[in-house]
């Protein structure tokens, strides 16, 4: 294999793919990137750890198509230290590569390319498209409330499903939950139900800032794949079942909250700022168009604030853990949000309206 590459290209390409490989791994050929150099000017890069696996195709200046596996941190961050502008030569040949660039020189061990692993990805029957700014839109409006808990791995993910006429993207780690409705697209009428894992849609997420127009869906029951262009990522899916999220979602809170979320969540921040990491809780006294945010530490003493807000039901005391709150007020785009609450047992409803797109279940604490 030899051929030659602008370092920016190169960089950006490896950019990609060097984030899927763990930094440790009792595999060596996981920890290494295929260059696979094509007689169309094409280098191909891909990186694997067995579930998730990302191709990228970037330009390149072929003198002779192969492939060879390489060290993907080591090629990394030897691109990112080259000269800018500079244009990189590889050349691989008796289990080395050979890096060149200016008066750089680097000789790297290689492994070989047919030990190295591909997803078998078979038939993915259903396909469809969405758009870059949906696409970003159910990842970043509900991905702050998937489990990091290992036990209960089938909550590990953004669970994607088709229900009344629309797809449906939720997450939960059984404190709180988020979900959000987007129209459904063409051809996602009989797609499974699937749970896309945690570390698909972090680099998904990454990769899509990159990207205009739609990008290409295709699933089945065990596997999805993102087209985007110059890279795809395919990945396996979470192999359980996501619970009925829909019956911890009340429709009968008649308790209604409406407030600035930007002024709420800085007074939430303020008083929370005595909170240990134990607690996390904090009250709210709700009164007639008032209320009062506190936080009591064992530790450091005690934290009150009044906020402004339209409220007109009976006065009551509701506690929630001060981060998962803040979390959910980060989401809200809108000047107002409302709070729909029933007591200080049930769960609470957060959204900004009833035409808006994402809502958020947040379960209470006793303080």
């Amino acid at each position: 294999m030899k051929a030659t590459i602008e370092r920016a290209t190169l960089l950006k390409g490896l950019s990609h793919v060097q984030s899927v490989v763990e930094r440790r791994n009792t595999i060596p050929i996981l920890s290494n990137v295929l260059l696979e150099a094509t007689a169309e000017g094409q280098l191909r890069l891909m990186a694997t750890d067995l579930d998730l696996q990302i191709n990228e195709s970037v330009a390149a200046a072929v003198d002779q198509p192969g492939a060879t596996t390489i060290s993907a941190h080591t090629l990394f961050d030897i691109a990112r230290k080259l000269p800018e502008g500079s244009q990189v030569s590889l050349a691989a040949a008796d289990g080395r590569v050979t890096i060149v660039a200016g008066r750089a020189r680097f000789s790297l061990g290689t492994l070989p390319r047919d030990d190295f692993p591909v997803i078998a990805e078979g038939e993915l029957p259903v396909q469809f498209e969405l758009p870059v700014d949906t696409l970003k839109q159910i990842i970043d409006k509900t991905r702050f409330a998937i489990s990091t808990e290992e036990t209960r791995y089938y909550l590990n993910g953004i669970f994607l499903h088709v229900a009344e006429g629309v797809l449906k993207a939720a997450a939960t780690d059984g404190h709180r939950l988020a979900r959000v409705t987007v129209d459904q697209p063409e051809g996602a009428a009989d797609m499974p139900d699937v749970i896309v894992p945690r570390k698909c849609i972090a680099e998904l997420r990454k990769l899509l800032d990159e990207v205009d127009g739609s990008v290409g869906v295709s699933l089945s029951g065990t596997k999805i794949r993102f087209d985007l262009g110059s890279a795809i990522l395919t990945s396996k899916l979470i192999d359980g079942t996501f619970p009925d999220y829909s019956r911890v979602i009340p429709t009968a809170n008649d308790k209604i909250l409406k407030l600035d979320p930007k002024s709420f969540m800085q007074g939430v921040d303020r008083v929370s700022t005595i909170a240990t990491e134990k607690t996390r809780a904090v009250k709210m006294a709700l009164d007639r168009d008032k209320i009062t945010l506190s936080v009591t530490s064992p530790e450091n003493g005690t934290a009150a604030e009044e906020v402004p807000g339209d409220y007109a039901a009976m006065p009551f005391e509701i506690g929630f853990n001060s981060r998962y709150l803040l979390d959910i007020l980060g989401q809200i785009d809108t000047d107002l949000v409302e709070v729909h609450l029933a007591d200080a047992a049930a769960p609470t409803l957060i959204r900004e309206n009833d035409k808006s797109p994402a809502l958020y279940v947040l379960m209470p604490m006793r303080v």
